[in-house]
């Protein structure tokens, strides 16, 4: 598939069908997921794969904000992020930072880069001819779902990603999407503000 094409087409999904996901598939979809950017190449991003009996579980501590209809998805994966990893690459001495401040850092990169391999799962995803849904864990289930999987408390989920084979039955309003987004001209500026 083209780029432009992965980009019109990658939207979130939130039905699926019961086919599993093949395991090529996935390989692929994380594989690309581990070539995202990573300040200092830090690489400080973790991906928890939930499928088959490991999945189950989830739908009870990860999942209050999605509909039921997302909980036929055969496979999660949860994007984690690790500061620590961050504030120890940057104290190194190619870096020149040795008190692991994170003030330093104008914004949580840790965050940011682990969100940029969920946009790369979302785009392979696509690529696969699955679709997707990335959603949130709200705070109150992050502490049950580290329990329920052993995620280390350095490990920071930044929500999850439903991933198979679409099977909406309501049709997708494409029309609905046009009119929403916004035009380049509203949110692009060049060379200043206004």
């Amino acid at each position: 598939m083209e780029f432009q094409d992965v980009v019109r087409r990658r939207r979130m999904v939130r039905e699926f069908g019961p086919d599993p996901v093949p395991a090529a598939s996935l390989d692929r979809i994380l594989g690309n997921a581990t070539r995202g950017p990573s300040a200092g190449f830090s690489q400080g991003q973790a991906f928890l794969v939930l499928e088959g009996d490991a999945l189950e579980p989830f739908w009870t501590v990860g999942s209050d904000a999605v509909q039921e209809s997302v909980r036929s998805a055969p496979l999660v994966i949860v994007p984690l992020s690790c500061k620590r990893v961050y504030l120890d690459r940057y104290a190194e001495p190619d870096k020149g930072w040795t008190d692991r401040d994170e003030s330093r850092w104008p914004v949580p990169f840790w965050h940011i880069d682990t969100g940029m391999a969920a946009l790369l799962i979302l785009q392979t995803a696509v690529d696969e001819g699955l679709g997707a849904l990335y959603f949130g864990i709200v705070p109150g289930q992050v502490a049950p779902f580290r329990a329920l999987y052993g995620v280390p408390d350095d490990q920071e989920p930044i929500g999850a990603i439903a991933i198979g084979y679409p099977a909406e039955t309501v049709p997708v309003d494409r029309d609905r999407f046009k009119r929403r987004r916004k035009p380049p001209a509203d949110v692009v500026h060049r060379g200043r503000w206004g």
